[in-house]
Parts: structure tokens; sequence; C-alpha cells
């Protein structure tokens, strides 16, 4: 704990660093995810592809996903665009599964009522699908950023920063207090993102119900 106090601005700085690797790479994650997700409900034939695919990423140890995408000639230049990446495509499966399940799971007759009511596919899907499949597809975006703060620790053995400079270098020096300067802010975040969008999730399903 004194490593911490005594080295406020460092850790500051690295979780800030470590923040903004997360944001853009669950953003990133959200972009491709939902669409995917969506995709599936109508192209349900593309299901094991997809699902598949994504499952496969999440087997990769993060290490090894970043060694192979650091011969790739953009991404490759910069450590930080490589690591949003990875970590995106680490965070796509319970967002793709989640917005997949969310949908399908929506009863026969609330569809039929609604199509009933003459409202076209694209209205079905705003005005019905989406809002009722909102806490289920919250629930695996939860997940999918309470990995991606996890994994973005490994992202500094690339160059990336973020909290995981303080693990790896505790490791180095044999110190434990100046790995546990990183842990521990990335512990909370985790904890703080999943205690957030656990309240949201909560929030939703009472509306819904």
């Amino acid at each position: 704990m004194n490593f911490l106090f005594t080295h406020k601005r460092e850790v500051a700085t690295l979780t800030a660093e470590h923040l903004w690797l997360v944001g853009v790479s669950m953003l990133l994650a959200i972009v491709i995810g939902v669409p995917l997700g969506i995709l599936l409900t109508r192209r349900p034939k593309w299901k094991a592809l997809v699902l598949g695919s994504t499952n496969v990423i999440q087997t990769i140890p993060s290490l090894a996903l970043f060694g192979l995408l650091l011969p790739l000639p953009w991404l490759g230049a910069r450590a930080d665009r490589l690591a949003i990446l990875a970590l995106a495509l680490y965070a796509l499966l319970p967002i793709v599964r989640n917005t997949y399940v969310g949908i399908v799971g929506i009863s026969a007759p609330v569809r039929e009522a609604a199509v009933g009511m003459g409202l076209t596919s694209a209205q079905l899907l705003w005005h019905v699908e989406l809002p009722l499949a909102l806490p289920v597809m919250l629930s695996g975006i939860r997940v999918a950023a309470v990995i991606t703060i996890g994994v973005a620790t490994i992202a500094a053995a690339i160059g990336a920063g973020g909290l995981g400079e303080f693990i790896f270098r505790g490791i180095a020096m044999v110190d434990n207090g100046v790995i546990l300067a990183g842990a521990i802010p990335a512990a909370l975040m985790a904890l703080a993102a999943d205690l957030l969008l656990s309240g949201v999730e909560k929030l939703l399903v009472r509306r819904t119900h």
C-alpha cells in the first residue's frame, strides 16, 4: 500500500491508460458484436460459424494472440492499436451470444402481436426485440467488460501501457508491493464495472416486466 501512496501520479496515469484501452476496445466490441448477434437471429445458419469463431478466440492465450497480431502492418506499428483489437476480439463472444439469446428468447405471442399491429421487420427490431432483449444484452456487455479489464493487464507485455506495467515490473523485481499496485486498481475497476452494469441490468429488468 505504501507504493500506491508514494507513486500516486504514476498510478493515476497508468489507471487512465488502462481505462482508455478498455473503453475503446469495449466500444469496438459492442459496435461489431451487437450487429453480429442481430444478424444471427436473421441468418441462423451462420450461428455455428460466428459463435464457433468467437469461442476459438477465447481459447487462445492472450500473449499468443498479441503475438499472432503483431506482424499485421498497420496494427503492429502501434502497441495500443494491437492491444485494442486483441481486447475487442476477447470481448466479442459474450456480446454476440447474449444479443442473439436475448432476441430469440422473446416469446412468440409478443412477436405475433407486434406483426399483427403492422410492424415491419426493422420496426419489430427497434421497438420490440431490442428493448426486451436489452437486459440480456447488457449482461453480456458486463461479462465482456470484466474480462477485458483483466486481460488488459497483459497489454503491458507488448508496451501498450496500463496497470499491467506495475505487475510485470513487480514480477521482474520480485516485489509484491509493486505487483499489488497494478493488481489492486485493476481488481477494483473490474468490481466497479460489474456492480455498475449489474445495477443498470436490474433496473432494465424491472422496467421490462
